[in-house]
């Protein structure tokens, strides 16, 4: 009876470690509002489902660093859901206030641009194994816009 059960979940496990997942990338990172409050960095995501039925996107959250420390971090909640059969965009606003930005002026006076890394943590529910979280990783660097941009 113990080999029948053994086989039984090795089967099981074979076919959920050979089951088709939701795969995501980071496109694009760019630097998208500034106000009073600080500034605001836009992050793509381009999230494939492999599955005929909507998934929902639990949540999504997200670290920011530059110059090896962290200057945003946060979670969005319940963004919505990735697309049956389709690839969603997701926009994933990253707000970092002004007073951080002062410490990296060093950084930015170099080569007026910003080094940064983000790393994001999308959480989706697939029916029947519950939570995953795909892990997203990209390092960069985003130019400021100089006053002959501007004007």
């Amino acid at each position: 009876m113990s080999q029948l059960v053994d086989k039984a979940k090795n089967f099981v496990a074979e076919k959920i470690a050979n089951m088709k997942k939701p795969e995501a990338s980071l496109t694009d990172v760019d630097l998208k509002h500034v106000s009073r409050e600080g500034i605001e960095y836009g992050a793509k995501v381009s999230c494939s489902n492999p599955y005929s039925h909507s998934i929902p996107i639990c949540e999504i959250s997200y670290t920011f660093k530059s110059a090896g420390r962290v200057i945003a971090s946060g979670t969005i909640p319940d963004p919505g859901s990735l697309k049956a059969s389709d690839t969603t965009m997701l926009d994933v606003p990253v707000k970092v206030p002004h007073n951080i930005l002062i410490s990296l002026v060093r950084d930015i006076g170099a080569d007026w641009d910003i080094d940064y890394e983000l790393e994001l943590g999308l959480t989706i529910d697939l029916p029947l194994i519950g939570d995953i979280t795909i892990p997203l990783s990209q390092k960069g660097e985003i130019k400021l816009p100089t006053l002959r941009d501007i004007f």
